[in-house]
């Protein structure tokens, strides 16, 4: 919520290393959030040099009934999710926002005008969480091309249970996947 400063949010080993070398060499501030679930994920790092632009989203998957917004771990759970959903027939696709701040709209619209539906994961609660910032940049960009509310998967307005029962708090692929057919059969 503070203006000028960039936050890298990565899901993946590749994406940690060109992120974080983006961050050093950026002139302005840069916060960089390693999940910690995702610290002893394994993943091919090129030795080479490579950078990844702060500000690019990735689309993880590509589909045409439903947009998957979301960042960090919660990518993993998002196609998990998409991969149940195609089971049962639907195509989704997947975007990994990488950097938080600055969004990559444009990347957003483009799946959404081309889905017609989305839902937004995110990790932490509902109540100012990055979701809000998307779904408000949906309907104000592409709301004539929705065809049914952005839904938000997040976890509840409560606070951050420090035990076991993160695993019921935290939002996982099952939540998605219920969320995703509300907005599937709208």
């Amino acid at each position: 919520h503070i203006s000028g400063i960039k936050v890298v949010i990565p899901s993946n080993p590749y994406d940690a290393k060109g992120l974080l070398k983006s961050a050093i060499r950026d002139d302005n501030p840069v916060l960089f959030f390693e999940h910690r679930r995702l610290l002893t994920m394994r993943g091919e790092i090129p030795e080479e040099e490579y950078t990844i632009p702060l500000g690019e989203a990735a689309i993880k998957r590509e589909g045409t009934d439903l947009s998957i917004i979301t960042y960090g771990a919660m990518v993993h759970d998002s196609l998990k999710a998409a991969e149940e959903l195609e089971k049962e027939g639907f195509s989704v696709e997947v975007i990994d926002l990488r950097t938080v701040q600055p969004l990559d709209i444009k990347t957003i619209i483009a799946s959404v005008e081309k889905t017609g539906r989305a839902i937004v994961v995110q990790e932490a609660q509902k109540q100012a969480g990055i979701a809000a910032n998307v779904v408000s940049e949906i309907n104000e960009r592409a709301i004539l091309s929705l065809e049914a509310p952005v839904l938000r998967v997040t976890a509840p307005d409560t606070i951050f249970p420090f035990s076991q029962a993160e695993t019921v708090w935290l939002p996982n692929s099952k939540d998605i996947v219920f969320t995703a057919k509300k907005v599937l059969t709208f």
